[in-house]
């Protein structure tokens, strides 16, 4: 192809770049919004008159706080005093071409809400399947992110260029609650540790659930290791009702994510933690598909005695999903440290001119994360 042939190709990954840039900073974007004004018509059928014109001067009755508990392809579900909205985003927080199946926004965002006026609603509101009952205009900066990492095309240029994007999984939760079975199935430290390093990866407490404990003690060395890394550990039977009552003492007015293999009875402690869970759950309305093609299957639980528990399938996957490549990214203090590597693909176990396993010897990375990268390495074969 002649050069020139892909004519604006730079100028639209600059923009994708930008756009990456401000959502992973959490930048507040009511201030371009104003700039830009009005809505785009043609994604959402919240016709221009039925907002204010602007974020300026909307008052305090066109616009709400809430959170984000769902996040599907047409539009989000958002919490607002209470009532579940679902809301199209404002064009300034849409994504670039390329990246429409992306959001911006995940479970947990704490966002910024337009809400039709009064004299917009009635008529035949009701008879419209696309339309919004609001249009997000703004998220505030998250407190904490669990996240995976998520390659930005699957045709990469270089076979070792680990370049990624990051995929929100849920946003501003307090802990993450591993939980694990002393039995059927066996607790496995490797899991454990996964869980432990996204943890802290996203700047959550991590705390541990031994659940099933009427059929044994567990694997006491790995609760011992876990222990001595000041992890707090629970334990628990969903079926006898044993230490729940503990459990939900110190989940009280935490926001909480769920993680853990299948079959250790993530399931069965949520029934225990909230009676009736399933009748609680925000279920897709049948009656116009929204919430249909999901990009996010996260459930929020909330808590009798306040708070809430998340529970996402993306996070169970991150679990067993992880790369070679994709490994040091879980690791800070080995990511910011291996570009010093002599070879670019340095696996950093064996490889000389590694400036990760210099940095073990000096102590500059904690022995105990080292080994914990090696264990998890060794396990991805």
């Amino acid at each position: 192809m002649a050069k020139g042939g892909h004519k604006g190709k730079g100028k639209s990954r600059r923009r994708v770049k930008d756009w990456q840039v401000r959502y992973e900073a959490g930048e507040d974007v009511e201030a371009d919004l104003a700039r830009r004004q009005g809505f785009s018509p043609r994604e959402v059928k919240l016709g221009p008159g039925a907002l204010s014109e602007t974020a300026d001067d909307a008052n305090d009755e066109s616009q709400r706080d809430g959170m984000v508990t769902g996040v599907f392809r047409r539009g989000v579900f958002v919490r607002v005093e209470g009532e579940e909205l679902f809301c199209g985003l404002a064009k300034t927080f849409r994504p670039p071409d390329g990246f429409e199946h992306t959001s911006p926004l995940t479970v947990g965002d704490e966002v910024r809400v337009a809400l039709p006026r009064n004299e917009h609603v009635g008529g035949q509101v009701h008879l419209d399947r696309n339309r919004m009952d609001g249009m997000i205009l703004s998220r505030r900066p998250r407190r904490s992110l669990l996240a995976r990492p998520q390659p930005r095309s699957a045709k990469r240029r270089d076979a070792y260029d680990t370049e990624c994007f990051t995929k929100a999984l849920v946003a501003n939760m307090d802990d993450l609650l591993i939980v694990t079975a002393v039995a059927a199935p066996p607790m496995r430290r490797g899991l454990i540790d996964r869980f432990l390093i996204i943890a802290r990866r996203g700047e959550l407490e991590p705390m541990l659930v031994v659940n099933k404990i009427d059929l044994g003690e567990g694997d006491e060395p790995i609760l011992a290791d876990v222990a001595d890394q000041g992890v707090r550990i629970l334990r628990c039977s969903a079926r006898t009702g044993e230490g729940i009552d503990e459990l939900r003492s110190a989940l009280a007015h935490r926001h909480c994510v769920l993680a853990g293999a299948s079959g250790v009875g993530k399931t069965s402690l949520l029934n225990a933690l909230v009676p009736g869970t399933k009748a609680a759950t925000r279920e897709v309305r049948a009656k116009d598909d929204r919430g249909r093609h999901t990009t996010s299957q996260a459930r929020v639980y909330d808590l009798h005695d306040g708070g809430m528990i998340v529970d996402t399938p993306g996070l169970r996957e991150l679990g067993v999903g992880i790369t070679a490549a994709e490994l040091p990214w879980y690791f800070p203090e080995i990511e910011a440290v291996a570009p010093r590597c002599k070879f670019r693909d340095c696996t950093h176990t064996h490889e000389p001119g590694c400036a990760v396993r210099d940095a073990v010897e000096t102590e500059q990375i904690p022995p105990r994360r080292y080994e914990s990268y090696l264990r998890i390495l060794e396990s991805l074969g």
